[in-house]
């Protein structure tokens, strides 16, 4: 699926898979944050940590109705809020869609897919 937009200088189309990008490298830049995760790959209680090119596997992008919704899957550091860091992420991942595609986000729901001690 993609969103296409009709601009004073054409029609731009811009993908899930660029929306999803941009969303998990907003999520990682936010204070403890260890990477994001596999939305579908949980196997004996360990998720595996996404590289920058595969952030879309942990971003799921719904459109219905006119409405952006986000699914973030993404693994936490050791000793911090979970609740504070999953807000943070909300609010910077709506940001950084605004302020580099013009996209407005009903909502970006955060699942913690683990916990763990960031490398550092």
């Amino acid at each position: 699926m993609s969103i296409e937009l009709n601009t004073k200088d054409g029609l731009v189309t811009i993908t899930n898979e660029v929306i999803s990008t941009i969303a998990g490298g907003a999520a990682v830049e936010c204070y403890g944050i260890v990477g994001m995760a596999s939305k579908s790959q949980i196997r004996d209680g360990i998720a595996e940590i996404l590289r920058k090119e595969n952030f879309s596997r942990g971003v799921v992008v719904r459109q219905e109705n006119n409405r952006l919704d986000i699914d973030m899957y993404i693994i936490v550091s050791y000793g911090t809020k979970i609740s504070e860091v999953a807000h943070n992420v909300q609010s910077q991942v709506k940001y950084m869609l605004n302020q580099s595609l013009g996209l407005t986000i009903d909502s970006v729901n955060i699942y913690i897919q683990g916990v763990r001690v960031a490398k550092e």
